[in-house]
């Protein structure tokens, strides 16, 4: 089997449950799948009657300790021990944010996405992601690089896009190394380099990325970046095929069909 495999598309197994770009992403590589973003479950929106607070309520409030304000916020979202509202668990994760409270930056970035307890607003997204970002959380870093990838709430801009997913990669954070590898291989926001390319796939596949492994299978098969060895690339298309990614299974298959 002498034919050229093709590279999979630049996907993140992410982002956002929930979330998918679609036909916004007008990117040349028309991502599937950038941002996988976890929610808490069954978080529906069902308001209770709170009574509103004072400003004296207010100010006694914020002086709680931010992990203790994020806890109120993530028991308004799912609903336990109080009535479910979604809106002021917003109100609670914004209160810990402002103190710089990490993971509540993180959430709210989410919920501004996915229009939880509020409007979809990207720009308001970016503003507290990009807080939880230079505060070194590796899936804010991520999903910065998705959002500058995608021009989602800041402007399209490849480089800055790499920078961030290089920052979350750095970390070890598995669907940032497959896209900054993507961006290797396609020389976008960073010089071309498959050397590169095929370090990043295969510290993603190491952590069981599935798109990771076909692609770093790819790379063996085509001889791209690497000496080409059709033992590796089986190998690795098997992982992707067991890690349930289709094109591993076709691929491995063929290469079976051909005797190796």
């Amino acid at each position: 089997m002498n034919k050229t495999i093709c590279i999979g598309l630049l996907v993140a197994a992410l982002p956002i449950t929930g979330y998918s770009p679609d036909a916004r992403s007008a990117a040349k590589n028309n991502p599937d799948e950038l941002l996988e973003i976890t929610t808490p479950d069954a978080a529906i929106h069902n308001p209770g009657e709170a009574d509103e607070l004072t400003d004296i309520q207010s100010r006694e409030l914020k002086k709680q300790k931010p992990e203790e304000l994020f806890m109120r916020g993530m028991a308004c979202e799912r609903g336990e021990g109080v009535v479910m509202d979604q809106a002021e668990a917003l109100e609670w994760y914004h209160m810990a944010a402002e103190q710089g409270h990490v993971p509540a930056q993180l959430r709210l970035g989410h919920m501004y996405t996915d229009g939880i307890g509020t409007e979809k607003n990207y720009p308001e997204a970016v503003k507290w992601w990009e807080k939880a970002a230079h505060r070194g959380n590796a899936e804010a870093q991520y999903n910065m690089g998705a959002m500058c990838y995608l021009g989602e709430g800041v402007k399209k801009d490849y480089k800055e896009s790499a920078k961030w997913y290089r920052k979350s990669a750095d970390q070890g954070y598995a669907k940032a190394q497959y896209n900054l590898a993507r961006m290797y291989h396609d020389g976008l926001g960073v010089k071309q380099d498959f050397d590169k390319a095929v370090k990043w796939w295969k510290k993603a596949a190491e952590q069981g990325h599935p798109r990771a492994q076909y692609n770093l299978g790819a790379m063996y098969h085509n001889g791209t970046g690497l000496e080409k060895n059709t033992a590796m690339a089986k190998e690795w298309f098997k992982k992707s095929c067991d890690n349930g990614l289709q094109e591993g299974c076709d691929a491995y298959r063929e290469l079976v069909k051909g005797g190796y």
